[in-house]
Parts: C-alpha cells; structure tokens; sequence
C-alpha cells in the first residue's frame, strides 16, 4: 500500500486567499524560492494555477524527503524536486530568485534562524526582488487577538525557541537585509501576508 502524502488542513484552507495576493505581486514568468514548503500543498497548487512560474520548494534537510513525495506525484513541469535548505548556513545551495514565499515559517523558526532568514534572504533575491511572508505576527507587542496569543503559548511549551515574532522586530531585519517594506494585508484565520522589495544591497 502506499504511503499516504503529508497533508495539512490549514494549507487547504488558505492556499487560494494566498494565490490570489500572490498573483497581484508576481510577474507571469517569474521564479519563486519557497522557503519551509511543508507538505507541498501550496506549491503545487501554485504551479498548477501558474504554469509558467517556476516555483523551487525548500525545506530543511531532515523533511525534504517528505516533500518531495507530494512533487513527485503532482508531476508539474515547473515544479523541480524540492532542494534542502538551512536557513543558518551561510550559503543557500541554489539559484537567485526574483521572488521568496514562506508561510508559517517564522514562528516556527528560533529567533536567531530568522535573524539568518533575512540575511539570507537580502543575499538571494535578485535586485527588485520581492519577499512575500504569511503567518502571525505581534504589533507593538500585543497579539492580534487571544487566539494568536494561546497559539504563541501553544508553541512556546512544544518548543521554547519558537513563538509569535513581533513586527516592529521583522521590520528592522528585512530593513538591514537591504529591503523596502511594500504592504500588510490582514488574512483570514488571524494571520498577515507581508510583502518587501529588494531595493539595496
């Protein structure tokens, strides 16, 4: 019997909320580094609504394996096997790309890997390049409501290094990684979709 694909109901419930500002930001032809790509839900449904953007998942070495199952069976064109990627080393072991996408990543994330996040970030995007992150987020240090704050709790007892990043924090990491802040939209399910643009070096 097969093994069934890693699945997650949250990426069926936000993938076209996602589709729909992403096509606002990214050009036809564009190529996208994903960033964390989990079980794949987005990407392929990214791939399969955008066929001429191609989109390069990532994730870290240990769940790469798992990922590469959901590309596998998608068989999309542009949908490459999936790469391994630690945001903590100094090098990325793959192209520049004009776009990155990551959701739900930054939460998950220690603080001092989202730190290397952005630095890595303002080394791989190409010039006028875009960043496009989804997830929760802190605003002067309140959470966006009590649902967000039981999840920061939630996350924190799973593991300690991990939590609710505060955006006023994020702002001046994307700021020192060479990158102009573009927008903040609300999203269902108490999240934000954050858009910057590579603008220095």
């Amino acid at each position: 019997m097969n093994n069934p694909l890693p699945f997650s109901q949250a990426c069926e419930n936000n993938k076209q909320v996602i589709l729909d500002l992403l096509a606002t930001h990214l050009a036809v032809s564009d190529s996208v580094l994903e960033i964390g790509a989990g079980t794949g839900q987005h990407a392929v449904y990214f791939a399969e609504h955008f066929p001429n953007w191609l989109w390069q998942c990532s994730d870290t070495p240990s769940d790469v394996d798992s990922l590469n199952l959901r590309i596998a069976a998608a068989q999309l064109h542009n949908l490459p096997s999936a790469i391994a990627l630690d945001v903590n080393q100094a090098h990325w072991n793959c192209a520049k790309s004009n776009a990155i996408y990551s959701a739900n990543s930054l939460h998950i994330m220690s603080a001092d890997s989202v730190e290397n996040f952005f630095a890595g970030v303002g080394r791989q995007l190409q010039e006028n390049g875009l960043l496009l992150v989804y997830g929760p987020f802190k605003y002067g240090g309140d959470f966006t409501t009590e649902s967000n704050a039981r999840f920061d709790l939630w996350l924190k007892q799973r593991d300690p290094v991990s939590g609710v990043r505060d955006f006023e924090w994020v702002m001046k990491l994307a700021e020192g990684a060479g990158l102009e802040f573009i927008e903040d939209n609300a999203m269902p399910a108490n999240n934000q979709f954050l858009v910057w643009k590579k603008t220095g070096n």
